[in-house]
């Protein structure tokens, strides 16, 4: 994502927060904790939009939108938590073996001093 574009990243959000309050308060949804699963979209899709795509991000981002995603579920009480569970670390699983084959690079951070 190029500069001009991140800059209405945060407008965006703003705007879909609103919306989203919105219809809970006008009872469109259904009674869910939403700044829970909420946050943890969020947070995946920014991990995913602002940045870079290395091995961390590509695990981490779209593995907090499924948790948001199953979070939706279990409090709508379309899945157990005795399967949310086993489900993401299923997904976990998956996502790594993903970021490997595509082979994302692996984040500055995360890389092993050659020195020591």
């Amino acid at each position: 994502m190029n500069q001009d574009n991140k800059q209405y990243v945060v407008p965006v959000l703003v705007i879909a927060v609103g919306i989203g309050w919105l219809l809970n308060v006008q009872g469109v949804f259904p009674p869910v904790d939403w700044l829970w699963t909420g946050g943890l979209a969020v947070v995946g899709i920014l991990m995913l939009v602002i940045g870079t795509i290395d091995k961390l991000t590509g695990v981490l981002g779209p593995f907090l939108i499924i948790a948001s995603i199953c979070s939706v579920l279990r409090q709508t009480e379309r899945l157990s938590i005795e399967k949310e569970i086993p489900v993401l670390v299923i997904v976990l699983g998956i996502l790594l073996v993903i970021v490997n084959v595509i082979n994302l690079p692996t984040p500055e951070s995360m890389k092993q001093d050659e020195n020591g």
